[in-house]
């Protein structure tokens, strides 16, 4: 039985029949799109565990489909960047997608990242019960088992790793996070990215919690150790 079903938005043929094999070797189920209008036809059609995203795409780019997916769905997405372009990178991150690879990649890192996104998405086939552990501190409020976030009254929907980030962060307010240790819970122990995607992460939140994110309030950085969610 196939672990997963992994939804490939390619539109280079060498890339999808190298991905195709390799992935069908490494026990997951594949489906394909060449472009960015097909993937978001196909979407609700193929139902992916994961998404792997080029960002370079004809019709729709991967940055757009990307953020047209976010609004529906917390299914993982894994972007696809051509190598050295940090621009796509930061981009990618900040409209939603959980992590990326840069191209030229070796099918071992590209399958070890894609596993430690899985492990921390959420059974879609599960029912989550309700949680009684609600946290609210200074009109920030986050239920756990709803998956719900207001702030300030008013709701606020945000895509799985904001939204894990944010919890830890309430639930230890005051407490300086280190940054490896907010890493290795929201993406896993094994996670073999780099801190960047972290530091985006927390530079969504704060755009959408901060009354001033140039200046922020709730979640501050402590310089050279990490992070602190402060009352």
């Amino acid at each position: 039985m196939s672990e997963a079903t992994i939804f490939i938005v390619e539109d280079e043929p060498s890339f999808v029949e190298a991905l195709t094999l390799g992935l069908a070797r490494e026990g997951f189920a594949v489906e394909f799109a060449v472009d960015g209008a097909e993937a978001l036809e196909r979407f609700d059609e193929v139902d992916p565990d994961l998404v792997l995203l080029d960002v370079m795409l004809p019709k729709v780019s991967g940055i757009d489909v990307c953020r047209e997916l976010r609004k529906r769905t917390h299914v993982p997405i894994v972007m696809v960047t051509a190598k050295g372009a940090e621009i796509d990178t930061v981009v990618g991150l900040e409209v939603g997608a959980d992590d990326y690879v840069t191209k030229p990649y070796r099918i071992r890192e590209l399958v070890a990242r894609m596993r430690a996104v899985l492990r921390r998405a959420p059974d879609k086939d599960r029912a989550v019960l309700p949680d009684s552990n609600r946290l609210e501190i200074d009109g920030v409020s986050l239920d756990p088992g709803q998956h719900v976030v207001h702030v300030d009254g008013a709701p606020l929907s945000l895509p799985l790793k904001e939204f894990e980030l944010l919890h830890l962060l309430l639930a230890n307010a005051d407490q300086v996070l280190p940054r490896e240790m907010l890493i290795d819970r929201v993406w896993g122990f094994d996670y073999v990215g780099d801190t960047k995607t972290l530091d985006v992460h927390i530079k969504r939140l704060r755009s959408k919690i901060e009354v001033d994110p140039s200046q922020p309030a709730r979640i501050i950085t402590i310089r050279g150790l990490g992070y602190k969610y402060t009352r």
